[in-house]
């Protein structure tokens, strides 16, 4: 696991962070899938880190963050963004979030897009209904029982079937990512996006923002992100060959996608 520092946000939650790369330069905030943890961008910031300060943090519930009882809303998570940058005197700054940080991200632009600069969604959705679906899945992951079975589902989810077959290093990594994390933390999270739906008001959001879809994405489909970048004015959509997590399955194509975008002049 990765050296992190930790803060407490205003409603007492301790979380992790992480910060690489030289002071001065702009930031760019990764913000992660449910059921992962900072080390899922840790190939993409060595690069990442030649143009900016990169922070990275375990959402509340995942990681080496606090899992605070109760269902998590968006706002919240939203919140938790904005209070960690006031904390550390980041006044404003790029935003890539994958899965669930995706609709952080949208939230963001939504809400304060004043602290925003540019916006990367990555693998995302504005609605992922019905809320029944999602329901019985987190029925289903607060039993402790579960949890191998949880992580499969997961790994399935995330990956080709020729990554999961070969058990490659780096499907086992998030497998013990996995195995290690706190059952309510990821339910409290998928209530949070039970709850979202965003697909009116993310018309609102004027910052430039790119928008990535996995081809073969199956928990948020490439429809999902072409109609947010239908819905942002002016987003810009790159579609990749890819499952959920390009970042892992296709790093080269995935952060060229990702710098060029936020170097744009």
């Amino acid at each position: 696991m990765e050296e992190r520092s930790f803060l407490t946000l205003g409603d007492g939650t301790r979380v992790a962070y992480r910060l690489d790369g030289q002071p001065h330069s702009p930031v760019l905030v990764l913000s992660n899938s449910i059921g992962t943890a900072l080390e899922m961008w840790t190939d993409d910031v060595p690069e990442f880190a030649e143009h900016f300060r990169v922070l990275r943090y375990d959402m509340r519930g995942h990681g080496a963050s606090d899992v605070p009882a109760g269902a998590y809303s968006l706002p919240r998570l939203g919140r938790d963004v904005v209070e960690m940058m006031d904390e550390l005197g980041i006044e404003r700054a790029h935003f890539l979030g994958l899965s669930l940080g995706g609709f952080v991200g949208q939230w963001l632009g939504i809400h304060v897009p004043e602290r925003i600069d540019r916006l990367v969604l990555s693998n995302t959705s504005a609605y992922l209904g019905p809320a029944e679906q999602i329901d019985a899945r987190i029925a289903s992951v607060r039993e402790p029982a579960n949890i191998a079975e949880t992580a499969e589902t997961f790994l399935r989810n995330w990956f080709p079937s020729s990554m999961l077959n070969d058990r490659e290093p780096a499907v086992e990594k998030f497998r013990q990512v996995l195995l290690a994390m706190n059952p309510h933390g990821i339910a409290a999270s998928l209530a949070a996006v039970r709850d979202a739906d965003l697909r009116r008001t993310i018309a609102l959001i004027e910052r430039p923002t790119l928008v990535i879809t996995g081809r073969d994405d199956t928990v948020t489909a490439a429809s999902h992100g072409e109609a947010i970048a239908a819905t942002i004015p002016g987003a810009q959509l790159v579609a990749l060959p890819t499952v959920h997590l390009p970042n892992i399955e296709r790093p080269r194509e995935f952060r060229d996608a990702v710098l060029t975008f936020l170097l744009q002049r």
